[in-house]
């Protein structure tokens, strides 16, 4: 059931480094074009750092992992693309639909073709309020069953990332901090959380992944990537921003799926465009440490 394009079922064989990449991002994630200009970009930056890119969807009913570019174009443009995670995956196959895969379903798709990096931008976690409403990513469940190392810009700024990072901690996943002391908070470097792992770069993450996995410990490892300090929005600048976007979330009733993308364009729309700006500053980042901690990984 899954297809595998001819580059990356290539790589793969060879043993060569691949980085998996997820499509929720192109289609739900950013306004079109700089969608698709951001994914044939980021792909670039894996093949330029020596690594095959793998975007993973699913088109057509059938999971995929690797894409053309037109395959590109249609996720960023065509609106019937609905948003998959791991329990949508089921429902999207038999129907047949397009579907952009959220972070838990990429892993879960990745981990099938066997891609053990992946790289996204920001990571899901408990909402705001999650002791209440039990409002948590499946991307936290995932984690804690499906063997792939997720570099991400930390989780998102619009979360509760203390209690995510709680949670985390309880499923047993590790989570690293590259080159910092504090937990980044997606568009900006500080979160006012500890680091619970520290590491200094691609060889060290590469190394915690082969012992987990080696000492038969399922689940995912999860690298947060600080955005670059030139490209942050501070912290505190952004906390008036978010209370603002989930106060507006709150007036128009949204819930569940409908939450992160709402928030994500009012955010855009609140900063005059920064935050996208930013948004695709870490990804680029992120692309720049996957590719390298894949490379490491496969030896090369």
């Amino acid at each position: 059931m899954l297809t595998l394009s001819d580059e990356v079922a290539a790589a793969l064989a060879e043993g060569r480094p691949v980085v998996a990449l997820e499509s929720t991002i192109i289609s739900h994630g950013m306004p079109y074009p700089r969608n698709v200009e951001m994914a044939v970009e980021v792909e670039g930056i894996v093949r330029d750092a020596g690594a095959t890119p793998a975007t993973v969807a699913v088109l057509g009913g059938r999971p995929r992992v690797g894409l053309t570019p037109e395959d590109l174009e249609l996720l960023a443009s065509d609106p019937g693309v609905t948003k998959v995670s791991r329990r949508d995956l089921p429902y999207v196959v038999a129907r047949g639909l397009h579907g952009a895969t959220t972070v838990a379903a990429t892993m879960r798709l990745a981990a099938l073709a066997g891609v053990r990096t992946f790289v996204t931008g920001g990571l899901g976690g408990a909402h705001r309020g999650a002791q209440q409403t039990f409002d948590l990513s499946a991307d936290l469940t995932e984690l804690a069953v499906t063997d792939v190392a997720v570099v991400s810009a930390g989780v998102k700024s619009i979360l509760d990332i203390g209690l995510t990072l709680e949670a985390l901690e309880t499923l047993g996943v590790p989570v690293l901090v590259e080159g910092s002391d504090e937990f980044p908070s997606f568009y900006s470097r500080s979160s006012g959380h500890g680091a619970p792992m520290r590491v200094d770069g691609a060889a060290e993450v590469a190394a915690v992944m082969r012992a987990k996995w080696d000492l038969g410990l399922a689940g995912g490892v999860v690298v947060a990537n600080p955005v670059p300090v030139a490209d942050e929005i501070p912290a505190a600048e952004m906390d008036g921003v978010i209370a603002r976007a989930l106060a507006d979330a709150d007036d128009r009733g949204l819930r569940g799926k409908e939450v992160t993308p709402y928030l994500l364009g009012r955010i855009v729309e609140l900063t005059d465009g920064a935050s996208l700006t930013t948004n695709i500053a870490l990804v680029r980042h992120n692309a720049r440490l996957g590719a390298a901690i894949a490379r490491e990984y496969a030896g090369c």
